[in-house]
């Protein structure tokens, strides 16, 4: 079964995409009930676009370009965004929906996390995990299955804030947080992170 780790391990092959993304784009009235509905809708019936798209907010999603990366690290492009946001829909073995959308700047830290190298500084980036995610150690950022001493918890419907030290003053960062309140990720790592739990789609 594939971890949180692994599933988001996979976002390192979208990077180049990020880069040859227009960083301006236009609106296209996607952010109506109506057409939440739909995706919600359509997100349940297998379509991957719309299960991506449940990721973010509408205003986001409806712009974003939508890739996959197959177990083997294979990224196929399924729409070419124009906000600088790419959406990945939901990872079918993984035990829950876990689509997400990230911003370039947080596909940078996720590049530098999987190859173990220092996440670039003053690079604040933001990840959109609103349908849920499957999970992770909160002590152990290379940590694949839970384990007995290695601290593995679950959280539900969230965002991510990374590559911002100064934004996780004053959160909790103890090994077993309360995950219905924003807490730190991987404390103590240079990839220690910001998690925002919100209220399900």
């Amino acid at each position: 079964m594939t971890s949180r780790v692994q599933r988001v391990a996979l976002l390192a092959g979208v990077i180049a995409l990020g880069a040859c993304m227009k960083q301006s784009g236009g609106t296209d009235g996607g952010n109506s009930t109506g057409a939440e509905k739909n995706t919600a809708f359509a997100a349940s019936s297998g379509d991957p676009i719309a299960s991506a798209e449940s990721a973010a907010p509408a205003s986001i999603a409806h712009n974003a370009s939508v890739v996959t990366v197959d177990p083997n690290g294979a990224m196929k492009e399924l729409r070419k965004g124009n906000n600088g946001w790419t959406c990945m829909p939901d990872a079918p073995d993984t035990p829950g929906p876990d689509p997400m959308c990230f911003d370039a700047n947080a596909g940078k830290w996720v590049a530098a996390w999987v190859a173990h190298k220092p996440p670039p500084a003053a690079t604040v980036g933001g990840m959109y995990i609103l349908e849920g995610g499957t999970d992770a150690s909160n002590t152990d950022p290379y940590a694949k299955q839970p384990t007995a001493d290695n601290d593995w918890v679950k959280t539900g419907p969230h965002i991510m804030v990374v590559g911002s030290p100064e934004i996780l003053a004053g959160h909790p960062s103890g090994i077993k947080p309360d995950t219905a309140v924003p807490y730190v990720m991987w404390a103590g790592t240079p990839y220690a992170h910001l998690m925002v739990p919100v209220k399900g789609s």
